[in-house]
């Protein structure tokens, strides 16, 4: 490993997710296998995890493997070197559940005969048939057997092959009783297994994990499991401080800036009430690989199934900004939801920014710059359609104006772009075009709220750049005018007067029948 001043560059494992390779092949590790010793030497022998993609889920699974398969050479140097004394192998059967991801019935069968016909050769087993119930039973009872020890098994994102359709009001029967079958010899097992290990974004009782299995222990939000996959705070400022001065001299800035552009970008999430700042891994490893700052984590893939429980519960796109829910509401499951809020949270898109322990509630907001940008240009797409590319040019136009502190060259630019969007239906009301200007101000990387309440009423949204406030309020067939005599008669600027910035007050009308906006005006405060 390198010192910080040095010039080397390390190999940063971007998109490997095996422990041994990056051992042997020397890439960078982030040290997380006293979690493993914690969880390997703890009271409970069925554990939960559940993280967001792209977290270092199955990075984590592999290093369960080797550990319990007891190749000690693999953690030479590593905490958990100096912690474990026994080594005891293990026979691990590892269940690799993402390739079942947009898969039929016979498709999802086929991939679990192919798993599971790769273990049963391990242990002489010849067995092409269906019942996936038996195979696994004596799957995990040969291999007790033909060791002497009991069984440890991994089941990597067991949840994969559903989650593309959750969002259908009845999940297909057939899928379900297959993953059903495959999994319930975990319980009746027992006796002859010495760890179960699964991981996933949702939690799904239909599948009879946590029904059936009703041992299993959920460590997602216990606070000494916070950081078991991502990177902490601590861990970037500690074992990658080297990488931190590479990028900051590629990128011209110091160290300390380069933290602030890492943080604000890349950190925010906490998955417990008492949380360190967890980063995101898979980002920082992209980051830190080609010395620039971009959105790696959405660019990776937003999940179909999002979009499509935002569509199925009316999800708006500011109904992602600071809110609160009740600690309860987390344990339901999946498939029958009441809210999105779980599955916001679990897939990585909000994250607990607060915790009040009297009334037993979590307060929720995005984690950072890159899912708030990532998300909101997804999200434009459900606004303008096929226009979405051409509209985040528009944007990127915008932005430049209103970062020069031009308002009304940004409004030119958003009125020229949605001129050209295609007629939607459903789109004569205010709230459409409230929605519509949430995300396209959102995506100027400003900090946007709507429905500000003020002494005498609410604000319909407040945008706030580096140098201004802007307080905008916005009407329908209407006049420019008419929106800025109510901002005046209400005197909503009144309610931002301590904010530290110039305020400036925009009326904007919307014309349906132009299908974009027809006039604004704009006065700014004097200070």
């Amino acid at each position: 490993m390198v010192t910080a001043g040095t010039t080397q560059r390390r190999r940063y494992p971007v998109g490997i997710q095996t422990f041994s390779e990056i051992i042997h092949k020397n890439y960078l590790y982030i040290d997380k296998t006293e979690y493993i010793y914690r969880m390997a030497h703890g009271d409970a022998k069925y554990i939960f995890l559940s993280r967001p993609r792209r977290f270092g889920k199955s990075l984590l699974s592999s290093t369960l493997h080797e550990y319990f398969a007891g190749n000690k050479e693999l953690f030479k140097g590593l905490k958990i070197d100096s912690l474990e004394t026994e080594w005891v192998q293990h026979p691990v059967l590892h269940f690799d559940m993402s390739l079942a991801k947009l898969l039929n019935e016979e498709q999802l069968c086929a991939m679990l005969n192919r798993q599971l016909k790769e273990l049963e050769s391990i242990y002489n087993i010849n067995d092409d048939g269906t019942d996936y119930n038996g195979r696994m039973a004596q799957l995990i009872k040969r291999a007790y057997e033909q060791t002497g020890q009991q069984t440890v098994v991994i089941i990597d994102e067991y949840d994969a092959p559903l989650l593309d359709v959750v969002h259908e009001d009845e999940t297909p029967p057939k899928l379900c009783q297959i993953m059903r079958n495959f999994y319930s010899p975990l319980k009746a097992c027992d006796p002859y297994l010495h760890f179960v290990f699964l991981t996933g974004i949702t939690k799904f009782s239909q599948l009879s994990i946590f029904s059936e299995l009703n041992n299993i222990m959920n460590i997602s939000m216990l606070p000494e499991h916070a950081g078991i996959c991502g990177i902490t705070k601590e861990e970037l400022l500690t074992q990658m401080q080297p990488d931190i001065d590479l990028m900051a001299d590629e990128m011209e800035c110091s160290s300390e800036k380069m933290i602030r552009r890492l943080t604000e970008q890349y950190d925010g999430y906490h998955f417990s009430k008492k949380s360190d700042d967890i980063f995101n891994p898979y980002s920082l490893m992209n980051a830190f690989s080609v010395r620039d700052i971009s959105n790696y984590w959405f660019s990776s893939g937003t999940p179909t199934y999002l979009l499509e429980m935002m569509r199925k519960f009316g999800v708006k796109p500011s109904d992602f900004r600071g809110f609160d829910a009740q600690v309860s509401s987390f344990d339901s499951p999946t498939e029958s939801l009441t809210d999105i809020t779980p599955l916001l949270y679990q897939s990585g898109y909000i994250t607990i920014k607060g915790y009040d322990r009297d009334a037993d509630m979590y307060h929720l907001d995005i984690p950072n710059r890159e899912v708030r940008i990532g998300l909101m240009q997804n999200l434009l797409g459900e606004y303008v359609g096929v226009a979405r590319n051409r509209g985040l040019t528009s944007i990127g136009y915008a932005y430049i104006a209103i970062r020069n502190n031009d308002i009304n060259g940004a409004l030119e630019k958003i009125k020229e772009y949605l001129g050209t969007v295609p007629y939607a239906d459903n789109t004569d009301y205010e709230g459409h075009y409230q929605q519509m200007l949430y995300v396209i101000f959102s995506l100027l990387g400003q900090y946007v709220d709507i429905e500000v309440r003020t002494p005498k009423g609410r604000v319909d949204m407040v945008m706030r750049s580096a140098t201004r406030l802007y307080v905008i309020e916005l009407k329908i067939n209407k006049k420019a005018d008419t929106a800025m005599n109510q901002i005046d008669l209400r005197n909503y600027p009144e309610r931002f007067a301590l904010c530290g910035l110039p305020v400036v007050k925009v009326g904007v009308n919307f014309s349906t029948e132009e299908r974009t906006i027809t006039d604004w005006t704009i006065k700014e405060l004097p200070q």
